[in-house]
């Protein structure tokens, strides 16, 4: 009679999964002006998710944000997360007045933005305008 180590099944489960979850081809960070402003003297394509822990279009708002920032076209791209409540100087400076809005950037340029919009196709085509 043959016996199966059911902890040596549990491990290959778990490393069968850590293998088929997504990457994420852009670079997820929190807000700051330095970071910011490195990443703009870079040229990078930049996008600004402005959120609230408890909004919830934010919510509705990150996994479309994951998504479209998985595309291996935005694997150059920067992410910065600004605390809607926190970093109430950086929301003036972009005169951002709520939550769930969105502002892309090529480099110094801004592109674009949305506010409040939880529609993939504008999500990924407000992404896509940080390509120039």
């Amino acid at each position: 009679m043959r016996t199966t180590s059911y902890l040596g099944l549990a491990i290959a489960g778990l490393a069968t999964v850590a293998i088929v979850q997504p990457a994420y081809a852009a670079d997820f960070k929190p807000y700051s002006d330095a970071a910011f402003a490195a990443a703009q003297k870079e040229g990078r394509p930049i996008l600004i998710d402005v959120y609230a822990s408890w909004c919830p279009v934010c919510a509705r708002q990150q996994p479309l944000i994951e998504q479209a920032a998985g595309d291996p076209a935005n694997k150059d791209l920067v992410v910065f997360k600004l605390d809607f409540d926190k970093q109430k100087a950086a929301q003036r400076q972009f005169r951002v007045t709520k939550q769930s809005t969105l502002i892309a950037f090529n480099g110094e340029r801004e592109t674009g933005r949305l506010l409040g919009s939880t529609d993939a196709k504008s999500i990924a085509t407000l992404i896509a305008s940080t390509h120039g």
